[in-house]
């Protein structure tokens, strides 16, 4: 699923901007302009910002790939410790769901995912190919 940039959280207007200015307005893009070190060095260097902020976007990014995960569920995600889509193929719903409950206390997401939903994005993950190399 491709997500206007600006649904990432911690990209602001002034990034945004550049961003676009860049041919870059949705995560897709922004997944292929910053899949590599040396292509997110470069971004970072042009928008002003730190290469591992960049990372955090083009990771969320990458997490938003999955149907039916957004901005929110992305940041749950990464909250349990699920940053890419790789890790994601791995993981068990059950376990998955049980730790989303628990960090969920916070109220992170105003609807938590069922497991059945979780195992769909498990199985979407496992079709997608990856994307960013490290």
């Amino acid at each position: 699923m491709a997500y206007p940039i600006t649904d990432i959280r911690g990209i602001g207007p002034e990034a945004a901007a550049i961003l676009k200015s860049e041919g870059i307005r949705t995560t897709i893009s922004l997944l292929r302009s910053a899949k590599t070190p040396k292509q997110r060095l470069k971004l970072a260097e042009v928008i002003g910002t730190d290469r591992e902020r960049v990372l955090d976007w083009v990771t969320a990014a990458d997490r938003m790939r999955v149907k039916g995960v957004g901005w929110e569920y992305a940041e749950l995600l990464r909250v349990v410790g699920v940053k890419t889509v790789q890790e994601l193929k791995f993981r068990n719903s059950q376990k998955l769901v049980e730790k989303m409950q628990e960090v969920n206390k916070r109220k992170m997401v105003r609807l938590l995912p069922k497991e059945k939903t979780v195992g769909r994005w498990i199985e979407s993950a496992k079709k997608l190919p990856p994307l960013i190399r490290y």
